[in-house]
């Protein structure tokens, strides 16, 4: 890469930067990475709004709803599940919001990067990234500063700008490795002599691009050399987390010993800064290392990032396999609707079942978080391409909806209301408290019943379900989902029995306390 021989000096790292920002910001499924990655970021915990949130973005791509699902039944959090986890919702409900936010982060990166044609490489970078976001959550979870989420996403994203020259400019990667790698240059200086930026430079002007909030950009500039005193302030804070995290994760990749001479370094630049001695470092390296081999099992890579960890697990790798080989097989029918509905009902019937079981010993029962999960599952073991519940809105005098899966969730969960009162389908169903199958909305019988709103709203709803929520005589609202195509399987009986063993849960969860 060459610049104008009549460009100032001061100007030439900025020319530079932003030609290789034109570059890499060019690539189609770097954008959408980028937009991607924005969207997630965004995202907050804002109790039960923002795991619906999370829910919907993660259901939304069905490679990363199969990660995080590997991921929630790895080894590691089997035994706190207390059986198998079969939704998305329930797998944010035993992971954590911030967990399962970094985790979706660092699986597109992943699924964007990890097939380069420079695989070593990039699998290299990758593996550091998602070992330094684990070293940040970790070190954030026990630090004076709150910041635990966005600490993980800067490391996460520290070493992005070096991750991406490794997958659209290995040559210049190569370069930069064979310079530092003589010694007499710091990679931060070898990557600012061959690309005119450094690395650290480069990724701060890739998240700016990404509009990701300035205070996870600015936690990606080196602390000053030399040992590190406590921070002042949270932005100083966070900068020496993701440092540690960064460099401590290189370490870790390279199953270097935290009590040899490179740890022993390590604690002693970061430890009174992060109140680290030599115990807590060789604790946060086996922490860290045990997370680090359930993601990469969760994502199916520890045998080509890890091959040290590979024979501790290839068992957990072989049983996902052989679910996910299960699940493959089954098919569907034409309808859409899984051939395996009956075992995906059940796993959801007893993951709701579990879920509420804690609450409760929690001493908090969250309905809505239930309704989610009931939800979810109908919609995943169904096959339904759009599912919603509605929830009766006394002062509106309507049922509106509330949640929603699938295809154009936000708009057709905009346009789902109707009146409290009529003789349509719907009313038909709640006074009557009757769950109802439609297989054929297109027949003359079922199309004379169906209200103006619902084809407008949904023209091409060929078959649906319409189960009512009725709490002692008092109908409450319901859920709905539907197909784009006929279903004349139906519902057989254990399959109906397992859809109102669902529903029996949510009314239990809005059932006044005795």
């Amino acid at each position: 890469m060459t610049l104008a021989s009549n460009t100032p000096p001061q100007e030439a790292p900025r020319a530079a930067r932003g030609q290789l920002l034109k570059q890499l910001c060019g690539d189609e499924r770097l954008f959408a990475l980028g937009a991607a990655v924005a969207r997630v970021v965004q995202l907050a915990d804002a109790d039960d709004q923002g795991a619906q949130n999370l829910a919907y973005f993660v259901l939304a791509d069905v490679a990363l709803t199969q990660k995080i699902l590997r991921q929630a039944n790895t080894p590691l959090f089997r035994s706190a599940a207390g059986g198998t986890v079969t939704t998305v919702s329930r797998a944010i409900s035993l992971l954590g919001f911030d967990h399962v936010k970094a985790s979706a982060l660092a699986m597109l990166l992943v699924d964007t990067l990890a097939n380069s044609r420079h695989a070593h490489s990039v699998r290299h970078e990758l593996e550091a990234a998602l070992c330094a976001s684990l070293f940040g959550r970790e070190l954030a979870r026990g630090g004076a500063w709150q910041g635990a989420e966005e600490a993980a996403i800067g490391a996460l994203f520290k070493n992005i700008g070096a991750l991406l020259i490794a997958s659209r400019e290995h040559e210049l990667f190569g370069q930069i490795a064979a310079l530092a790698g003589q010694g007499a240059l710091s990679l931060g200086q070898a990557s600012q002599q061959v690309l005119g930026s450094s690395y650290d430079a480069l990724s701060a002007a890739i998240l700016h691009e990404w509009k990701i909030p300035e205070l996870i950009i600015h936690s990606l500039s080196a602390p000053p050399p030399g040992v590190l005193r406590p921070a002042a302030n949270r932005h100083e804070w966070m900068r020496q987390v993701v440092a540690f995290s960064a460099e401590a994760a290189r370490l870790l990749v390279r199953r270097v010993e935290p009590a040899g001479a490179e740890g022993r370094a390590l604690a002693l630049r970061y430890g009174a800064a992060l109140n680290l001695d030599a115990g807590r470092v060789a604790a946060l390296f086996g922490a860290v290392g045990r997370e680090m081999d359930s993601l990469l099992d969760s994502m199916q890579l520890a045998p080509a990032l890890a091959p040290a960890a590979a024979a501790s697990s290839l068992p957990a790798a072989l049983q996902q396999a052989t679910l996910a080989g299960a699940a493959g097989a089954a098919g569907q029918h034409p309808s859409g609707k899984p051939l395996q509905a009956r075992e995906l009902l059940l796993a959801g019937v007893q993951d709701v079942t579990q879920m509420r079981a804690q609450m409760r010993a929690a001493g908090a029962v969250r309905a809505n978080q239930l309704i989610q999960a009931v939800l979810e599952t109908l919609y995943r073991s169904m096959g339904f391409r759009f599912a919603t519940v509605c929830l009766k809105d006394v002062r509106a005098g309507q049922y509106r909806a509330r949640i929603a899966f699938g295809e154009q969730n936000a708009a057709r969960l905009a346009g789902f209301a109707f009146p409290l009162r009529g003789g349509d389908l719907f009313h038909l169903a709640l006074d009557n408290d009757a769950d109802l199958m439609i297989a054929d909305a297109f027949a003359p019988n079922i199309a004379e019943l169906l209200p103006p709103w619902h084809r407008a709203l949904l023209p091409d709803a060929r078959s649906f379900i319409v189960l009512p929520l009725v709490l002692a005589g008092a109908p409450l609202g319901l859920f709905y989902a539907d197909r784009v195509h006929a279903a004349p399987e139906g519902v057989p009986a254990d399959e109906a029995s397992l859809i109102r063993a669902l529903k029996a849960q949510v009314l239990a969860a809005l059932a006044p306390p005795p």
